[in-house]
């Protein structure tokens, strides 16, 4: 999650052209065909949260090998695009890598659609995959990104075809603001935003001191969320630490329905929400938060576990 305004170093220039590359199923490999349709009242799957966590570790392995971080611009980010982009590749997705530079350096965003449902009607989830300069960003956002990753893998193991089109986006330099996911707005053009009908995003969803913050944008979206969660008995609150600091502003901006989960950033639980939800009073849902610290240590894993599934059951909700 990117900084306030007052807090980040913006970049001059956001945003400068180009999509670019699509690639296809990893060479030898079947070309991807639409499976039989599923049933209507086909259930979500349970996201396995050792298939997220395995992810995680390729992160953070990937910023050991590269400075410390996955920042935009680095070898860190393309290694973690490479590694996102070959997972999703050999599942059958169609991908497409979108070019911009911010701060003088070259940023991608990735983009998988999963073949068939209906283009008119996208169903969309997306994560930043860029971390700040001083870390790994394992929780921020390492966490979405995986989660987002392995939902999308959960998709091509089940043959999952439902009414909508489904799309899958992981987005460079948030962290340097929204620059990626303004471009790829922008770049849609009205008749391309007028297509997605949902957008939702996932920024930090494994905090250690966790808290379950569903975004109040569209109801639709809300409500699904919230039915989940009720059906685990967990209550919820509207997120407002990240209101506008994450990749759905520049959708909601341009009209698009957007929803989405969070675990918490540098805000403090207090005791009210200690006494719904477990952890630590007084101390940031992530301590830490933009710093070296966050590391693969720095995910709480029954949190992370519970936002991975929550984000199967919404697309799967959504998109039929």
């Amino acid at each position: 999650m990117k900084l306030p305004l007052s807090g980040r170093a913006l970049t001059a220039g956001a945003v400068a052209v180009a999509t670019l590359m699509t690639g296809g199923a990893v060479a030898g490999a079947a070309p991807a065909t639409a499976p039989a349709p599923a049933s209507a009242a086909a259930a979500a799957p349970d996201i396995p949260i050792a298939n997220v966590k395995a992810h995680l570790a390729r992160f953070q392995s990937i910023a050991q090998a590269n400075g410390g971080n996955r920042a935009h611009g680095r070898p860190g980010y393309q290694a973690s695009l490479d590694y996102v982009k070959a997972k999703l590749d050999a599942a059958g997705f169609t991908t497409t890598v979108q070019r911009f530079t911010a701060s003088g350096r070259t940023g991608y965003n990735l983009i998988a659609d999963w073949p068939g449902g209906d283009a008119n009607q996208v169903v969309m989830a997306g994560s930043h995959l860029d971390s700040v300069s001083s870390g790994p960003g394992i929780n921020d956002n390492g966490s979405g990104s995986a989660a987002v990753l392995e939902t999308a893998l959960a998709v091509a193991r089940s043959g999952h075809q439902p009414a909508k089109h489904l799309r899958f986006a992981w987005w460079g330099a948030e962290e340097l603001g929204l620059v990626g996911s303004r471009h790829y707005v922008s770049s849609l053009g009205s008749t391309g935003r007028a297509k997605i009908s949902g957008y939702l995003n996932f920024d930090m969803i494994g905090s250690p001191n966790p808290g379950y913050f569903v975004y109040d944008d569209d109801p639709v979206i809300e409500k699904t969320f919230k039915d989940y969660f009720a059906g685990l008995g967990i209550a919820t609150e509207i997120e407002t630490e990240g209101d506008g600091r994450s990749d759905h502003a520049p959708f909601k901006n341009a009209g698009v329905p957007v929803g989405g989960l969070f675990s918490g950033a540098d805000y403090r639980k207090t005791s009210a929400q200690a006494a719904k939800w477990g952890g630590t009073v007084g101390q940031p849902f992530d301590r830490c938060y933009h710093s070296s610290c966050d590391t693969t240590a720095n995910i709480d894993d029954t949190a992370l576990d519970r936002n991975s599934d929550a984000i199967a059951y919404a697309l799967w909700e959504l998109s039929r």
